[in-house]
């Protein structure tokens, strides 16, 4: 009795193949930027061969935006931000940014964004489009506030998690929510109120 023989190509059955190798580009463009992130590698993290990485993705520039979607829906964060008085919006947004940054989770694609905005074009231009246009838009026309005090708004919390998440840099590092959240809800909320 002979066994059939395999034939080459992907296998039977369902593949997290392409869900591999989006984790494993999340954490390498996250550790390493985009420049320093090879497909042979990340290819390599995620256990396939680089050849499917092009088959999913096409080009690194292509694995790195679909690697680097914001991993949370801006709708609910905005809207656990916008949920309540507006006397206290501050002290969500505060503490809703930090929540979400504190996720073991989340935090290696958001470190992947924040990297790879600080040493690419490409980078910059995916961070600067995600928050002008899914988040300081949104909030600006819901609020009626000027651009600029959003924008400042983003500022105070972008600097404190690349110095608590990224930078690491003490005693802000080692900060417990409550703590940040005391020292940044009142500049938010002066930021917020117009």
């Amino acid at each position: 009795m002979t066994t059939p023989t395999r034939r080459p190509g992907r296998r039977p059955g369902p593949s997290s193949s392409r869900d591999d190798i989006l984790a494993a580009a999340r954490v390498l463009f996250g550790e390493r930027g985009y420049d320093k992130a090879s497909i042979r590698a990340i290819a390599r993290e995620a256990g396939v061969d680089p050849a499917l990485v092009h088959h999913f993705f096409g080009s690194k520039e292509e694995l790195f935006a679909a690697a680097m979607e914001f991993p949370v829906d801006p709708a609910v964060f905005l809207g656990q931000v916008m949920a309540g008085p507006r006397s206290q919006i501050g002290e969500r947004m505060a503490r809703t940014f930090l929540r979400i940054w504190s996720d073991p989770r989340l935090r290696p694609q958001f470190v992947g964004i924040f990297r790879s905005a600080a040493t690419t074009e490409q980078g910059a231009a995916l961070l600067r489009e995600f928050v002008t246009r899914a988040i300081l838009a949104r909030v600006a026309d819901a609020l009626a506030l000027p651009p600029l005090n959003l924008a400042a708004a983003a500022a105070q919390m972008m600097g404190v998690v690349m110095l608590k998440y990224i930078v690491q840099v003490e005693p802000v590092a080692s900060a417990t929510e409550d703590e940040l959240v005391a020292l940044l809800a009142p500049t938010l909320q002066r930021y917020l109120e117009g």
